[in-house]
């Protein structure tokens, strides 16, 4: 698939199902990178989600923008063949099945490696490929409650809550992605070979962790949910107002003596404490409620007005109704319509990333299932009767 985006001429096997793989592969096509996704005859099961129609479901259209469809039964001795097949011409495999299953498909990393020593290939799982745990399946709201989110998550003295996004998968999907990403340049210009990278759910859920770590690890107890607030910095969170509520960031002490002289109240940045983020954070629930007594007099677009207007960090609570219309938002170019062949015009996320010679391109739909089947097969050298009599046999669709 020709491409001007900074991975072009990279060809990537995406042989993953949900969130976390195919979020990381759709990453690696937004910069140009040919994916082509392998699925089994079923489809993957995102496909089925809350709001799916005959074909196809809105979960799945948000995480594989762009890519190409085959479908090949990988339980099938000519279905494994063709997948070999297709791992000789890839740079790069990102796989998130359960730890020992590419093994006992015999299509793990030193097999395929043996036959490619180029190739990247990248295996993201629930708790890694070693240790005690590595066999247990891997899902966001169970590694989140394992690496310690949930525990932070939340007000205190509530029932727990896990983070409003799938961080875990999220992050491990990020996490692979710079893994590859560091793998093709070690390839380009060390070695000439790829290498095999694993990582987790639970790994980058206890990544993610810097701050509570941090408090941890230097003596300040085990940390616990804050709500809206900061363990390090305050005022740091969200501040109700006669409205409802905005964020407000006085993250330091410059920014903390110019909030207290717009408030009213000079004299609390020389109060002890107050005085600097450690005396802040100590007695961050008095110094919010002091400033509550202030900001829940006026409306929320009037402390935004007046706080925007004296450079102190602030915004708005939006939901997504109201995100989706930001103009900031829409100026960056992180809501993108495609046109789907059985779902007509449908709305997904832009890329965060902004390439000045490689732009990237959000533009294509998720493949329908088995969409490219025919095309990619042809590119590693099947002819029309080798794939007609694979797809008798239902090997291919």
């Amino acid at each position: 698939m020709a491409s001007n985006g900074v991975l072009a001429d990279i060809r990537v096997l995406d042989v993953t199902q949900v969130m976390a793989g195919p979020y990381c592969a759709m990453l690696l096509c937004d910069m140009g990178a040919d994916v082509i996704k392998v699925e089994p005859p079923e489809g993957d099961s995102s496909r089925r989600m809350a709001g799916a129609n005959a074909t196809d479901s809105p979960s799945f259209n948000a995480v594989n923008r762009g890519k190409r469809g085959v479908v090949i039964d990988l339980k099938s001795t000519e279905g494994r063949g063709i997948f070999e097949r297709l791992a000789m011409s890839a740079d790069v495999l990102v796989e998130n099945f359960r730890p020992g299953v590419m093994a006992r498909l015999g299509l793990d990393y030193p097999r395929l490696a043996d036959q490619n020593p180029g190739l990247i290939y990248a295996s993201i799982s629930g708790y890694g490929q070693t240790g005690p745990k590595a066999n247990r399946g891997g899902f966001d709201l169970v590694a989140q409650g394992v690496s310690g989110i949930i525990s932070v998550t939340g007000e205190p003295g509530r029932i727990p809550v896990k983070a409003g996004v799938p961080i875990t998968d999220l992050g491990a999907a990020l996490f692979a992605t710079s893994g590859i990403l560091a793998a093709l340049y070690h390839r380009a210009v060390r070695t000439g070979r790829g290498q095999y990278i694993d990582t987790s759910l639970v790994e980058a859920g206890v990544a993610l962790s810097v701050w509570e770590a941090t408090e941890y690890f230097s003596g300040g107890g085990v940390p616990g949910p804050l709500g809206s607030a900061h363990r390090m910095s305050a005022p740091y969170q969200a501040i109700r107002c006669l409205d409802g509520y905005i964020t407000l960031g006085g993250a330091n002490d410059r920014i903390f003596r110019r909030l207290c002289d717009l408030l009213g109240h000079p004299t609390w940045a020389d109060d002890a404490d107050y005085a600097d983020d450690t005396a802040r954070v100590r007695n961050c629930e008095a110094l919010a409620q002091q400033i509550q007594g202030i900001t829940e007099k006026e409306s929320c677009r009037h402390w935004l007005d007046l706080f925007e207007a004296h450079d102190i960090p602030c915004g708005p609570i939006n939901d997504y109704a109201a995100v989706v219309k930001d103009s900031q938002i829409q100026a960056r170019g992180m809501v993108v319509e495609t046109e789907h062949p059985t779902l007509g015009t449908i709305k997904t996320l832009g890329s965060p990333l902004k390439f000045s010679e490689t732009p990237v391109s959000v533009g294509q739909p998720a493949p329908l299932l088995g969409q490219h089947t025919d095309a990619v097969l042809h590119e590693v050298g099947y002819d029309d009767d080798e794939i007609a009599r694979l797809r008798e046999k239902k090997v291919v669709k």
